[in-house]
């Protein structure tokens, strides 16, 4: 069973959803850079302030937030690790290289149009982080958290615009890293598209 997992593949390909599935089947335990990063910008701190900046433009964190944040994640964790949305660099991967080796990179291929569908019709939970889609993951309650009763609300980087910026960005700092992992023999790609558990199966296949 591999222990230290990298997912790849552009915002609203599935990532989140196989890294939780995974977690809840096999106890990965799953760092994602953007839950981390929001929580800090909830949270009003130093790196949360510098980073919604770049948030809200759609753009990439930089490299040393991204890097100081998920040291000190790293550093904490015993077990199988799963890392969704870091690397996204080949910069970030070499000092990731640095703190540990990587067992599995799972890239999640999805074509563009049907990724800005799936994320234009995402709606979130600013309490506790659930997701949920207004066609295949609906709420109970339309516009209600279904597991704190909150509030649900589109993010600024789920609208068009910036979804569109964010796989333009996608496709010229992370699609490098396809490569990177490629090269070095670890690189896995699976169709994202079609039946959740369908395409689990296939994840379960190549993390052992």
């Amino acid at each position: 069973m591999k222990t230290t997992i990298v997912l790849l593949g552009p915002p609203g390909a599935g990532k989140g959803t196989q890294g939780e599935k995974l977690t809840d089947e096999f106890g990965y335990v799953r760092l994602s850079t953007g839950d981390m990063l929001r929580e800090a910008v909830r949270n009003g701190t130093e790196l949360g302030k510098k980073a919604k900046e770049y948030m809200d433009a759609g753009a990439l964190v930089p490299n040393d937030l991204i890097i100081n944040l998920m040291k000190e994640k790293i550093a904490g964790i015993n077990g199988g690790v799963l890392l969704d949305g870091f690397p996204r660099t080949v910069e970030q991967a070499d000092a990731l290289a640095e703190q540990m080796e990587v067992d599995l990179a799972l890239n999640f291929d999805v074509a563009d149009e049907e990724l800005v569908s799936r994320l234009t019709q995402r709606r979130s939970c600013p309490n506790c982080n659930a997701v949920y889609h207004l066609v295949t993951k609906k709420p109970a309650k339309e516009g209600v958290c279904d597991k704190c009763g909150a509030a649900l609300y589109q993010r600024d980087d789920d609208k068009e615009a910036t979804v569109r910026n964010r796989l333009e960005v996608y496709r010229k700092n992370t699609m490098p890293l396809i490569d990177y992992y490629s090269k070095k023999g670890t690189l896995v790609t699976i169709e994202g598209s079609g039946d959740i558990d369908a395409i689990f199966e296939q994840v379960k296949k190549a993390i052992q």
